[in-house]
């Protein structure tokens, strides 16, 4: 291809992107429907206070599981409404009516909720005996998932008072907090010769496989994150003293622990999850990025070198078309139903795709509310990367089709699980775009670029997870300084990538531009999680295990009734049993040594 054609082909590739269509959700900010779900969210929810508060104690179980059902419907309208809320300002965070749309309606349904804020809190209040009996009654035995994962908090609940205090306080304590480090990452920009980038823009270039270019990129990053060191330093301090302060009210044992909860693992699987893959770190990246630094002609690597591409790589970019075609294909060929299901987000306006300044950076799926359907933001720069992003996030959106049929009180997967469909939908992908690719010299570049896909996932991500331990550990004996915390990420970040690395000073300052550790605590764990448990999963796919396409299906539409124990039970599969973690590690392995036998 000649150099005006490959402009060309690269310009066509974001020229026809798809933008979502909200109007499913309501037809705009100002809408009659909008603000017809608000009164009659207040409305209900004043009702359902005065119908059922303080009397869930004397009620029988048919009357129990109403109560139930009322609360899930008032649920999926204050869902409906929030995820409508959430979206739009992620297409525009920069956008400063959007802002104050966000911020106003966020506050009005934190008032209107603490009117049902008493019925989890009087469920939690029930004794066993009593929680045994209404079971008894279908009405409640349809919601007892949902009762057994709420209950499971009941050691670490407050009284009421301070449960509606903290309540009120989150929307102006935490979440306007989160807001602040979102708005300011959306209006940052970074000076490049002549000009002013996005975050997504730079960050873009970090894969250049010009090696200038990404220094270039690295220093404007490293420049411009510095000049706002103080205020990501504040607002992660904050931040983990709020969490800190919350978690020593309900009696949590680590920082970590109301996550695992919450995503309904233990301590000990999260531990026996971290530690193979710290003890791993020799077998997986440090003898990757051994091996790239070879094929780069370099001693040493950079931290702007670790997303370099291969010098045989070709700079091609995919047009959207042709992405959304391989990844339905792939999925097709796994099950026509997930495939069937994943062109709906395609054919509905389910996708905003174009990176454009003001919008939210990275991608993620909301699943917004079974009554409505899921959306997907991507950031779509036309590279290989960005196929495989979306399909991850499609794998998250089919999950949430087929979980939706649970109710909203139900459909939601623990985090730990979500990230199983992500990441099980980019490997059905990746192995279909590589049995269809001949050239060995291709192959070689398409492996590595899994590899690192799957160090990313694994070994970056728990990474993160042991900065995350030590950043919240040393804030409980006070405020950490700037440059303690970027000490904190350097020393991890030599742990885990290994001596082939010469770090520079100025990527101490890496950490503040990761939106996980502000926006949800210890999350990050959840994808080495997913994809230690893909790995296993696709290795008893190859094998031919009996009924296994039936199976996963079955596991995604249970969306949160099972745990993992159950979900994992009919593919002979144990989460706990630390064998588990080194076969999921052992697939990361096996590649690497194909990539060397190429």
């Amino acid at each position: 291809m000649n150099p005006d054609a490959a402009k060309d082909a690269n310009t066509s590739a974001t020229a026809t992107l798809p933008e979502w269509n909200l109007a499913d959700l309501y037809p705009g900010p100002d809408s009659p429907e909008l603000k017809a779900d608000i009164d009659r969210l207040a409305a209900d929810s004043n009702t359902f206070r005065e119908t059922w508060q303080g009397r869930l104690s004397e009620i029988d179980g048919a009357a129990f599981g109403q109560a139930i059902c009322e609360f899930e419907a008032l649920t999926e309208i204050t869902g409906r409404i929030m995820s409508y809320a959430q979206l739009l300002h992620a297409g525009n965070v920069s956008d400063p009516e959007i802002g104050r749309f966000y911020q106003t309606l966020q506050e009005r349904i934190t008032d209107i909720s603490t009117a049902t804020l008493f019925f989890t809190l009087e469920v939690n209040r029930l004794s066993e005996s009593q929680m045994a009996d209404l079971l008894k009654d279908p009405a409640t035995a349809h919601y007892e998932p949902w009762l057994r994962d709420l209950r499971a908090f009941r050691e670490h609940q407050l009284d009421d008072e301070m449960e509606r205090l903290l309540h009120e306080l989150d929307v102006t304590g935490r979440s306007s907090w989160v807001r602040l480090f979102d708005e300011t990452m959306a209006d940052m920009r970074f000076p490049l010769g002549d000009e002013e980038l996005t975050a997504t823009e730079i960050f873009d270039l970090m894969s250049s496989p010009d090696r200038e270019k990404r220094a270039a990129a690295a220093a404007s990053i490293s420049k411009v994150l510095n000049s706002n060191k103080r205020l990501f330093s504040l607002i992660t301090n904050t931040l983990a003293k709020d969490k800190a302060t919350d978690d020593n009210w309900r009696n949590y044992a680590r920082p970590v622990s109301a996550r695992n909860l919450g995503n309904a693992v233990e301590d000990e699987v999260v531990d026996a999850l971290a530690t193979a893959v710290q003890d791993a770190y020799p077998r997986l990246s440090h003898r990757y990025y051994k091996i790239k630094a070879e094929w780069l002609g370099l001693d040493k690597l950079k931290h702007w070198d670790r997303n370099a591409p291969l010098p045989a790589d070709d700079d091609r970019k995919i047009s959207w078309p042709e992405a959304a075609d391989t990844v339905l294909s792939a999925y097709d060929a796994f099950s026509p139903e997930l495939s069937k299901i994943g062109k709906q987000f395609f054919d509905g306006g389910w996708i905003d795709a174009p990176a454009r300044p003001g919008k939210a950076g990275g991608a993620f799926a909301h699943p917004t509310v079974p009554s409505a359907h899921p959306y997907l933001l991507l950031n779509y720069q036309g590279k290989v990367r960005d196929v495989m992003t979306l399909a991850h996030e499609l794998g998250h959106g089919v999950h949430q089709v087929l979980a939706g049929p649970r109710g909203n009180l139900m459909a939601n997967t623990p985090l730990t699980l979500a990230e199983t469909a992500s990441v099980f939908g980019e490997m059905l992908t990746f192995q279909s775009m590589l049995k269809k690719t001949q050239d060995p010299a291709k192959r070689k570049i398409m492996l590595a670029g899994k590899i690192e896909d799957m160090i990313n996932t694994v070994v970056r991500q728990t990474a993160f997870y042991e900065f995350e331990r030590r950043v919240h550990d040393e804030r409980r004996s006070g405020e950490i300084a700037s440059e303690r915390i970027c000490e904190i990420w350097m020393d991890v970040q030599r742990e885990s990538l290994g001596p082939v690395f010469d770090f520079t000073d100025d990527y101490g300052i890496y950490w503040s531009y990761i939106p996980h550790f502000i926006h949800s605590p210890f999350y990050v764990y959840a994808y080495a999680f997913g994809d230690c448990l893909v790995n296993a999963l696709y290795d008893l796919f190859e094998q031919g295990h009996p009924k296994f396409q039936e199976k996963y299906l079955e596991m995604l539409s249970a969306g949160g009734t099972l745990r993992h124990r159950e979900l994992l039970a009919p593919f002979g599969l144990d989460a706990s049993d630390p064998a588990f973690w080194k076969r999921g590690l052992s697939v990361v392995e096996r590649m690497i040594d194909q990539l060397e036998e190429l």
